[in-house]
């Protein structure tokens, strides 16, 4: 039986209290609280020293960063890009002034399709903007390519992506630019936060004033701005959360392979690419239909266990645009769960949540 407390699909990772205080009083004993103190730039070089990446700027979600970089870019007329990711995705290109237009995914990584991209191109597409999905990658390799044919630019929101790499490489160091969010239930968190990378030092100084009004100084102004840094109360949570960081991945990985193996064969799972070192960022699992998917959110709800439909609906669905018909990321929309995934959450507790979808699939 599931335990009385509630079982939701994801809880923040807290470190010890004191081990979180104890950093943000070199915050208090500075009476430096924000404007880039000496967290933030420790918490940047960590990221970028211990993953190889690109040169980063932390800032205080994850959403900016896409707004920012749409800006950077001097994007115009249409950007091409997914319909299965969170709406932060569509609504930073509809809220920076552009169109986006939807490209459908592939039925086995979620990933936006390469192989449909160019005949959605025009001659107002500006950017390609593709999510890894669940921290899966993208096909990197094709969409640069198309890119550079059509000479586009290419974001990519790598939300989901922390710690993962391909090739060996970090997922951080693809594309013009990408971002990441550092929201509490994300892997690595810092309450809320986020980032945005780019190995280009004029397109990096570019973001880097764009996130802080657009000072030169502090009485010049290099251009628009608005203000999306990272506080030093975040950073500290970040800097507390990262000594933890190896044995949450382990952890996640268990119960990830934990649920694969006692799932009904008849449930698909996401399709990892390869040449992927995966972060287990969230555990996705598609029925055969939406009626079954919701019989079994009902039977899990009843014993307090709350999966997430995640990405639901899909996005060319959303109110404020014009319905492009995507039927792959509406049909997996529809049929896709994600279970409880979190660090404390105990393998019995998998077993009685996969006893309780299988019992119940038919």
């Amino acid at each position: 039986m599931i335990e009385s407390e509630q079982i939701n699909v994801t809880k923040v990772f807290l470190p010890k209290q004191k081990e979180y205080q104890e950093i943000l009083k070199r915050a208090w004993d500075n009476s430096w609280m924000t404007n880039r103190g000496e967290l933030v730039k420790e918490l940047e070089h960590k990221i970028t020293s211990t993953y190889q990446t690109v040169p980063v700027i932390a800032t205080t979600n994850g959403t900016l960063p896409l707004q920012i970089a749409i800006k950077a870019l001097d994007l115009t007329g249409e950007i091409i890009t997914t319909p299965f990711s969170y709406v932060a995705t569509t609504s930073s290109i509809v809220w920076e002034g552009l169109t986006p237009v939807f490209v459908d995914i592939d039925v086995d990584t979620f990933t936006i399709d390469p192989k449909k991209i160019e005949e959605k191109i025009s001659d107002k597409t500006s950017a390609i903007l593709a999510t890894h999905v669940f921290g899966n990658p993208c096909h990197v390799e094709a969409i640069e390519k198309i890119a550079k044919k059509h000479d586009l630019k290419v974001i990519y929101d790598a939300a989901h992506s922390f710690g993962v790499t391909y090739k060996g490489t970090s997922m951080f160091n693809y594309g013009d630019v990408s971002t990441c969010s550092f929201h509490a239930t994300k892997i690595f968190h810092t309450a809320e936060g986020g980032a945005v990378f780019t190995n280009d030092k004029r397109l990096f100084n570019k973001l880097f004033y764009h996130h802080n009004f657009g000072h030169d100084g502090p009485e010049q102004f290099q251009g628009i701005g608005i203000n999306a840094k990272m506080s030093e109360i975040q950073a500290a949570m970040g800097l507390a959360v990262w000594p933890y960081l190896e044995a949450i991945f382990n952890r996640r990985k268990l119960l990830f392979e934990l649920y694969q193996e006692l799932l009904d064969s008849r449930l698909r799972f996401q399709s990892i690419r390869e040449h992927t070192t995966y972060n287990y960022s969230y555990i996705p699992v598609v029925f055969e239909n939406e009626a079954q998917l919701l019989n079994i959110q009902k039977v899990l709800n009843a014993h307090k266990v709350y999966p997430r439909r995640y990405f639901y609906p899909s996005l060319n669905k959303l109110p404020y645009l014009d319905n492009q018909p995507m039927p792959v990321s509406e049909g997996i929309s529809k049929c896709i769960l994600c279970l409880p995934l979190y660090y404390e959450l105990k393998e019995n507790q998998v077993e009685t949540i996969s006893c309780l979808i299988n019992k119940n699939l038919n």
